[in-house]
């Protein structure tokens, strides 16, 4: 499992706790300083709702002034290649790279991670 974020996002930090505290394997990476590529960002898109993955309440949507913008869903996954910070947080990457969910959430974990 992949943990896509940045160190200091609070709900990155529950899922990296929810991970440690089940003995679940992860890899965390921070896209503050490995910025994901495009095709990451297309892989991410094709397995979550475009207007899960764009953080549409973060601070950076909001200095960037994109809520004028009114964008569509191609416009979002436009931003959302040009900055990570876009990305609603954390990205957990499973199923040996073929699964995708977004923002911490317990029972989804418990129910994608801990049973089978």
């Amino acid at each position: 499992m992949k943990i896509y974020g940045i160190k200091t996002c609070g709900s990155v930090q529950k899922a990296i706790k929810f991970c440690e505290n089940n003995n679940l394997e992860y890899l965390f990476i921070d896209f503050r300083k490995e910025p994901l590529s495009e095709d990451q960002i297309d892989f991410f898109a094709s397995k979550i709702d475009i207007n899960t993955l764009f953080n549409n309440k973060g601070t950076k949507y909001k200095t960037l002034g994109l809520k004028e913008l009114n964008l569509d869903n191609e416009g979002k996954l436009a931003w959302l290649k040009k900055d990570n910070m876009l990305l609603k947080r954390p990205i957990i990457e499973y199923k040996k790279g073929t699964q995708a969910l977004c923002a911490f959430d317990e029972i989804i974990y418990t129910k994608e991670f801990l049973t089978q």
